[in-house]
């Protein structure tokens, strides 16, 4: 496990750095890799989180950026960021490896893609979370994310979030003003 003393690099993701986000998504999500680490959401979803195309599909979309966090040279954390025309900044797809959770690394790429954010006139950060992540929330909440009240249906028919093991996933919707 890599340190949160050691320097982290920060810089935006590019079309080639697409095939490298999908794995590092898919190793903090699902499978025996995931179960490293504490985000893991292997025991509510099966398949893949996410696969290179549609990676590549946010990075091309307008106002849609991936934060890439490296340290020695590796690639450690990216999360996705969109600037919605409401100036509400949507945050989504965190990972960092499996190996490097707990170490600091997630505090700083939120802080990084706060700045982020302000620095494209946001005020405010929104996210989703399977509501039945109560670690994670509770994580999100510490970094002064607040509950909306707002629940959305879990994309259950698409096989690009995952395959459902359970009936009942939701998404809560978190925001926290910048």
């Amino acid at each position: 496990m890599m340190t949160a003393s050691t320097e982290m690099k920060f810089r935006m993701g590019e079309a080639q750095d697409a095939k490298a986000i999908a794995a590092l998504v898919n190793s903090a999500y699902r499978g025996e890799s995931s179960q490293l680490g504490w985000t893991t959401e292997a025991d509510l979803l099966g398949g893949q989180r996410t696969d290179e195309e549609a990676i590549l599909a946010e990075i091309q979309k307008p106002k849609s950026y991936f934060l890439l966090g490296f340290q020695e040279g590796k690639l450690l954390a990216s999360l996705q960021l969109e600037v919605q025309p409401s100036k509400v900044c949507y945050f989504g797809m965190f990972a960092v490896d499996p190996l490097s959770q707990s170490s600091g690394l997630g505090k700083k790429m939120m802080v990084e893609s706060e700045a982020f954010a302000k620095a494209r006139g946001c005020h405010q950060m929104e996210m989703t979370v399977i509501t039945l992540r109560r670690e994670l929330i509770l994580f999100y909440e510490r970094r002064g994310y607040v509950f909306t009240g707002e629940i959305r249906p879990f994309p259950a028919h698409n096989e690009r979030f995952g395959l459902p093991k359970r009936s009942d996933l939701e998404l809560g919707v978190w925001r926290k003003n910048l």
